[in-house]
């Protein structure tokens, strides 16, 4: 099985081999993400919630690139922050839990701070 750590080191060589390491500072991978992020929701835009559930094989592949591009600009980027995403991801859900509990959140989308 690969692993994120997998991913940053390919990318990281892939970076490496293009000299590219003087343009990859966090603010610019941070700008390059949040572009791909918009490409993805491009794909997503003006689809009813129902086309949005059952893509065509063809846009479903579209989305699949502009997913991949997400994670690596992510991946590229904890690399550099030297953050642990699993760990990061592990503790993140932990907290949303407490923000969240079960007994309070259950069926609703209601923000943390309007629960009662």
């Amino acid at each position: 099985m690969k692993t994120i750590e997998d991913v940053q080191l390919k990318v990281k060589r892939f970076v490496e081999e293009r000299e590219w390491q003087p343009y990859q500072s966090p603010k610019n991978i941070v700008m390059a993400l949040s572009g791909e992020v918009g490409e993805l929701i491009e794909h997503f835009q003006w689809l009813t919630q129902e086309e949005s559930n059952s893509l065509t094989d063809e846009l479903k592949a579209e989305v699949r690139d502009e997913m991949a591009d997400v994670f690596i600009y992510l991946t590229r980027l904890a690399d550099i922050l030297d953050i642990d995403l699993i760990c990061a991801a592990e503790q993140k859900i932990q907290k949303n839990a407490r923000k969240y509990p079960v007994e309070k959140a259950r069926g609703n989308q209601t923000k943390y701070t309007k629960l009662k």
